[in-house]
């Protein structure tokens, strides 16, 4: 028979408030589990990039952050502690994980140096080309067993992995953006990824406090797909009706959307929100409910041209 163990009067509230203290630190996720100590790479320091990274950090993983332009890659780690910063004047972040977080990153121009890493996530410009060089060059940097994992939602995981040495431990992870507010991430299996690469995958996205959607590789996937409806039947509204961008949006911020289509496509950026609705056109062989309205090609032309990213109201409205 065991013997019942006694605790000090003068030490119960010590160890009550321990009890406590380590409860709340399980709950908030500083205690993490072991493949969170894991290292992820990213490729690619813009806002995508920046986003996912700040996400995979607070889930307690090491990230080295890689970008061919140290001045990006520190304007990437300034915007990354800002926004783990505002999450605890939020009260989204535990300042403990915050500050954990903020200590993950490695930055680095070398990608040689993520030859360390057990996930790859690619982030870059939305250019086929650019992703399979990028993609081959990891082949020769990373250890067969490295997961390589793709932020598109326009191209195909299929195509990008056939480029590869291992095809079968490619793999799509779509964040939608803001990557680091959003929950949703499309987990999009390619013709030869594996299933155990599929599993660690959605794993990962689990364990970085996201929604993983499995799904099969298809153009646009279901986040890009809807979107297009929604920016596309705004735009046709507009001209049939003769209402303008902000009338449509207070109707549909009426109805309980989050944020009228007009004001999305800003946030988004008109060039980001052509360059989509191009790419999904053409991956679904000119589908002509895909067609991007004439509208958005005008639009992004002249924005783009004038070093701008915007569209439908004036800056900072």
């Amino acid at each position: 028979m065991r013997r019942p163990v006694f605790v000090s009067a003068f030490l119960l509230p010590t160890v009550i408030l321990f009890t406590k203290v380590l409860h709340r630190i399980v709950l908030n996720g500083a205690v993490m589990q072991s493949l969170a100590r894991q290292t992820v790479a990213v490729i690619g320091a813009g806002t995508m990039g920046a986003d996912i990274a700040q996400s995979v950090a607070l889930g307690g993983y090491d990230v080295i952050l890689h970008d061919i332009n140290d001045t990006i890659l520190r304007r990437a780690l300034a915007r990354i502690s800002r926004g783990l910063d505002k999450g605890v004047a939020l009260g989204k972040n535990n300042p403990l994980v915050a500050r954990r977080a903020k200590r993950a990153f490695v930055l680095t121009t070398d990608l040689d140096r993520c030859g360390a890493a057990d996930v790859v996530i690619e982030a870059v410009r939305e250019d086929m080309g650019l992703k399979q060089s990028v993609f081959q060059a990891l082949d020769g940097v990373v250890a067969p067993n490295t997961i390589l994992a793709t932020s598109s939602n326009t191209l195909s995981v299929t195509a990008l992995a056939a480029e590869t040495r291992y095809p079968e431990r490619v793999i799509g992870l779509h964040f939608c953006r803001p990557a680091h507010i959003m929950r949703l991430v499309e987990v999009v299996r390619g013709d030869a990824t594996r299933q155990d690469v599929l599993d660690q995958a959605v794993d990962l996205v689990s364990s970085i406090n996201k929604t993983p959607v499995v799904l099969q590789d298809l153009p646009g996937l279901i986040v890009n797909r809807m979107a297009h409806m929604y920016f596309s039947e705004a735009l046709r509204l507009a001209d049939d009706a003769r209402l303008d961008a902000a009338t449509i949006d207070r109707l549909m911020e009426a109805a309980g959307f989050p944020m009228g289509p007009f004001r999305l496509m800003d946030y988004l950026g008109a060039g980001a929100v052509f360059e989509a609705a191009q790419a999904l056109y053409e991956a679904t062989f000119h589908e002509s409910r895909y067609r991007p309205h004439p509208r958005q090609r005008r639009m992004a032309a002249g924005r783009l041209a004038r070093g701008r990213d915007g569209g439908w109201y004036p800056a900072g409205e």
